[in-house]
């Protein structure tokens, strides 16, 4: 899987770069998140502005674990989408997905796009299942998500608080992989 390499065209014509991310990326990896408008950074799991912790995820790059591919522009990160594997146990056989797309690709299909190659990924990984984490008042990812396959199954009310401590209901998407996509 390193050696996955795919160019997709864009609703707008343009062409992006889908790969696994690697060590060498660490500083396109930086400036992608850090351009990252604070509104799209609000209920993500880590403080992406912390050059250590870019740092750590290039440098210990673990593809059975967590499979990370980036959308490049040329050199320019401009989506990251990652499956997260839990390899042992009850949830042995479903994924975490979880997915960021620069605001100048928002409306061009990149974020469906790169659910769409992870849920094929998945299934050749064997899962089965794959699971999202979504803010109920972020209804562009939720209709994301719904083109990709994935249907709410829960909303947890007030669960999570964003970086100004203020509550949120959180979606819980699953995307039954075998249903959907005939796998």
């Amino acid at each position: 899987m390193k050696d996955y390499k795919k160019e997709c065209k864009l609703k707008d014509g343009s062409i992006v770069l889908l790969r696994p991310l690697v060590a060498e990326d660490k500083e396109a990896l930086i400036t992608f998140f850090q351009s990252l408008p604070e509104d799209l950074r609000l209920y993500l799991r880590h403080d992406v502005t912390d050059v250590q912790i870019i740092d750590s995820w290039t440098k210990n790059i673990d593809y059975s674990r967590a499979f990370p591919i980036v959308a490049l522009d040329g050199d320019r990160i401009v989506g990251d989408v990652s499956l997260h594997r839990i390899p042992y146990g009850w949830k042995h056989h479903i994924g975490t997905v979880r997915v960021v797309v620069d605001p100048e690709y928002h409306h061009k299909g990149l974020g469906t796009l790169l659910i769409h190659e992870i849920v094929e990924l998945a299934a050749e990984f064997g899962l089965e299942k794959l699971w999202a984490e979504l803010p109920l008042d972020f209804p562009e990812a939720l209709s994301v998500f719904r083109k990709a396959g994935f249907s709410s199954k829960a909303v947890i009310e007030g669960l999570v608080k964003d970086l100004h401590g203020r509550s949120t209901d959180v979606v819980i998407m699953v995307c039954d992989i075998g249903t959907q996509y005939g796998f």
